[in-house]
């Protein structure tokens, strides 16, 4: 099955949604999270996956604290704050009101 592109915008609402589920996760979980949820559908580069993640981290979204994975091996593991959570509710109804607009638009008459 091949993979499509993000939408534009929604890498965010992904990662976010994502974190929201409880646990924390450090970037390839993330990655391999949205991508099993999605059935191989949606992938997350690691040129995109990064990069938002410290958007995220600056704007005060997530968390992140440096530990050991089950591999022995370094890494960033991410969680939710109260600020993500709020922007996550602001994400979700932007989207449906945008997903709304284009249902309404592509309607057969």
């Amino acid at each position: 099955m091949s993979r499509e592109e993000l939408l534009p915008g929604t890498l965010h609402l992904l990662i976010l949604q994502t974190l929201a589920r409880g646990a924390e996760m450090h970037g390839y979980e993330i990655a391999r999270a949205i991508q099993q949820r999605s059935e191989d559908v949606l992938q997350v580069e690691e040129g995109s996956l990064y990069p938002a993640l410290q958007r995220m981290l600056i704007k005060g979204w997530i968390k992140g604290e440096w530990s050991v994975t089950p591999e022995n091996r370094r890494a960033r593991y991410y969680k939710l704050t109260p600020s993500g959570k709020r922007q996550l509710e602001t994400e979700l109804s932007q989207f449906e009101r945008v997903i709304g607009a284009v249902r309404r638009v592509i309607q057969p008459a």
